[in-house]
């Protein structure tokens, strides 16, 4: 493959420059033999993308998310590119045609409007949030109590909308690689799972604070309830002796008297990474921080 599969869309909590990192706590026997790669959630798929390339032993792989139009856009990269590239290519040139901001910003909420009215075929509804995501601030997705995508214009001189050579190197790799894509709750999964399996966890993450949530995904937030049914999926994991590591907020760093991951994963073992965040509302925000990665072999 002459182009590098990679994310075609931003996406907050993204491991693209986590990878490195995340690949040293691979288990080593997913090098040695045949296995299925599980991604219960699985967001903007750098993770995906990047072990579907790596590992060439890999007998198929499962991805899933809650988010419906993420997954939808999945599809649609997967089973009518060309016709997704075409109609992203006529959104990039009627915006990039218009040079005032004014104009694309209602460019911009006329097209957020018709997303959030589900107006249009599949082709049509994963364009509209490939556009949304290159052209709406800070390439943030976030829905509303009543599930409508809410993230206001954002100001970019030259957005690339269409990444044609990206699209067909994803739709490329979701074909070739036996790739089974699922929509709903993260558990529904462990149908999926064997002993051969090895199951990677990105959920949205437990927020370090009042102000820095980003788990609307979709409608209704992952709460501390669901990070302890997600606790009891990892154990059930584990008790189908399959291989499982997950990604996760660093709670303690920011106030050392929050144990919360610490006590609920406490038979497993907890290691920390260095992540750099870019997506948030407020740039001081932004940096270098700890996250936690969770994983049950050493």
């Amino acid at each position: 493959m002459s182009i590098e599969a990679k994310p075609f869309l931003k996406w907050a909590g993204g491991k693209g420059q986590l990878l490195s990192q995340l690949s040293e706590h691979l288990p080593r026997q997913i090098s040695e033999e045949p296995f299925t790669y599980i991604e219960p959630f699985v967001g903007g798929g750098a993770m995906l993308f990047f072990m579907l390339q790596r590992f060439g032993n890999m007998k198929k792989a499962v991805i899933n998310d809650v988010n419906e139009d993420l997954i939808l856009t999945y599809r649609t990269v997967k089973a009518d590119v060309e016709s997704l590239i075409a109609r992203l290519v006529q959104m990039e040139s009627d915006y990039l045609s218009h040079k005032s901001q004014e104009a694309r910003s209602e460019i911009f909420y006329d097209i957020r409007e018709r997303y959030n009215q589900h107006i249009g075929n599949e082709t049509e509804r994963a364009a509209q949030l490939i556009f949304l995501n290159k052209t709406c601030f800070n390439g943030l997705y976030r829905v509303n109590g009543k599930g409508k995508f809410n993230v206001p214009f954002g100001r970019y001189a030259n957005p690339t909308i269409c990444n044609a050579s990206v699209l067909r190197a994803d739709s490329q790799l979701l074909n070739s690689a036996k790739v089974e894509i699922r929509q709903g709750d993260f558990s529904l999964t462990l149908n999926d799972v064997d002993r051969s399996a090895f199951v990677y966890l990105d959920p949205p993450y437990r927020p370090l604070d009042a102000t820095s949530s980003f788990t609307a995904y979709a409608k209704g937030d992952f709460n501390d309830d669901d990070q302890r049914k997600l606790a009891e999926f990892c154990r059930q994991l584990s008790g189908k002796n399959c291989l499982w590591m997950q990604s996760n907020a660093d709670c303690s760093a920011k106030n050392q008297e929050d144990t919360f991951f610490e006590e609920l994963y406490k038979d497993y073992h907890i290691y920390r990474v260095i992540a750099s965040r870019s997506i948030n509302a407020n740039p001081l925000k932004r940096g270098k921080l700890t996250e936690l990665l969770i994983k049950n072999y050493e």
